[in-house]
């Protein structure tokens, strides 16, 4: 805010003499910018200032300086515009693009958006333009946006506050595991990973089961966690690497944050495995672990919404029943891989054995035993029952488990 005074006291140039002198009274007075210019020009036309001598010029430049605080060229300046009767001091518009689309297209294009599920722009403007052909007049303007403009719209402070969706989630590097598919050679204990989810029920979260399947032997661990927290997934990998009966080599996952922290990278180094992710655009690097979740845990633990509290109880049943049935009893199947003259693999599935029948069938299969382990051991676990008998077992006990656990489900399981 410019500072200036009440100079109506002031009506000659000797009265001007007398101010610079320092001897007349003065009382200030708040001026903008423009009433800041507009004063200095009527005080050029009160003392007609054209027609002063040199040395009267003098006194009003002096005092027109010294009042309002100017430089002897920016007093100049309002001189020049003064003889040429033009106003030194325009009021300032800023320059703007003219508004084509209003506040309520932009919520009208969030209200779309939500409906559904916010698609590419080209997508959206075609729906737009199917609305306005069939009568509804709010998407006049916006069918025939162009698709950057969109875009430029879903930037909007509005559309942010009226959107469900608002922008894709940015990965981050993270330079923990390394980006390959591993290579077994042969060699059990090299897992691959991945989590399934139970499903919500309103608000309230399911349980998620985690499942360890080794590539070579297909050897399935499955256990289930409340949360996929740190102080969830660190207890049950520890259970789930003791359940096996040979060493875990590597441990490969997709690349979610249940996997890819620091906890889990401690606990691989502390079992002495290596850690591997999957790679960008190799949907299949994590296919067996993921053909796992449907064929096993889809499949006996249905798609219904499990309760987060029940994942000690599910764990009691993967335990006792339907993980020594799946590597003991259940036949899966295993390619036969055969390289054609023109190069090309051909894949064949004719051999159908167990899991642990595959382990006994790997060239010096006891040397991949842990500590504690005998081959013994295994047969005898092997022997304890008939497969028909297993499988009996495990429905009974997954049938109980289901008519505490989902109770309203009893009569389609």
């Amino acid at each position: 805010m410019v500072t200036m005074f009440d100079d109506s006291l002031l009506h000659t140039i000797g009265n001007l003499k007398i101010f610079l002198e320092g001897t007349l009274p003065i009382t200030f007075q708040p001026l903008r910018r423009e009433e800041r210019s507009r004063w200095i020009r009527s005080t050029f036309v009160r003392f007609k200032y054209i027609t002063l001598k040199r040395a009267e010029k003098q006194i009003v430049h002096r005092y027109v300086m010294k009042v309002a605080d100017l430089s002897r060229a920016q007093v100049a300046r309002h001189i020049a515009a003064y003889r040429s009767n033009v106003p030194i001091c325009a009021s300032y518009k800023r320059r703007s693009f003219p508004t084509t689309y209003t506040a309520g297209d932009v919520e009208l294009l969030a209200a779309t958006d939500n409906l559904h599920g916010r698609l590419n722009g080209a997508a959206t403007i075609a729906i737009m333009g199917a609305e306005f052909a069939r009568g509804d007049c709010r998407y006049e303007r916006l069918k025939n946006i162009s698709v950057s403009r969109l875009y430029d719209l879903r930037g909007e402070r509005r559309y942010v506050e009226h959107a469900l969706t608002i922008k894709k989630t940015k990965p981050t590097q993270v330079p923990i595991g390394e980006r390959r598919k591993p290579d077994p050679n042969g060699k059990p204990g090299f897992l691959r990973v991945d989590t399934v989810h139970q499903g919500d029920f309103g608000r309230q979260k399911g349980v998620y089961h985690i499942n360890h399947v080794d590539e070579v032997t297909q050897w399935e661990v499955i256990l289930a966690v409340e949360q996929l927290t740190e102080a969830c997934m660190e207890p049950a990998l520890e259970e789930a690497f003791s359940l096996f009966p040979f060493g875990i080599g590597n441990f490969h996952s997709d690349n979610g944050s249940e996997f890819i922290n620091d906890v889990v990278q401690q606990f691989l180094v502390r079992w002495r495995s290596k850690q591997t992710k999957g790679r960008p655009r190799h949907s299949n690097d994590n296919g067996l672990a993921e053909t796992k979740n449907g064929a096993i845990i889809r499949k006996y633990m249905t798609y219904h919404h499990i309760p987060q509290p029940y994942a000690s109880r599910i764990n009691q049943f993967y335990r006792e029943h339907l993980i020594p049935y799946l590597n003991f009893h259940r036949p899966c199947a295993f390619p036969e891989v055969t390289v054609l003259p023109d190069g090309k693999k051909q894949v064949r599935y004719k051999k159908y054995m167990t899991p642990y029948e595959k382990l006994k069938s790997l060239p010096n299969w006891q040397q991949h035993l842990r500590s504690g382990i005998s081959p013994a051991m295994l047969e005898a676990q092997a022997n304890a029952k008939t497969p028909n008998q297993a499988a009996r077992d495990m429905q009974e006990a997954k049938k109980k488990l289901f008519d505490v656990i989902l109770p309203r489900y009893r009569g389609i399981l």
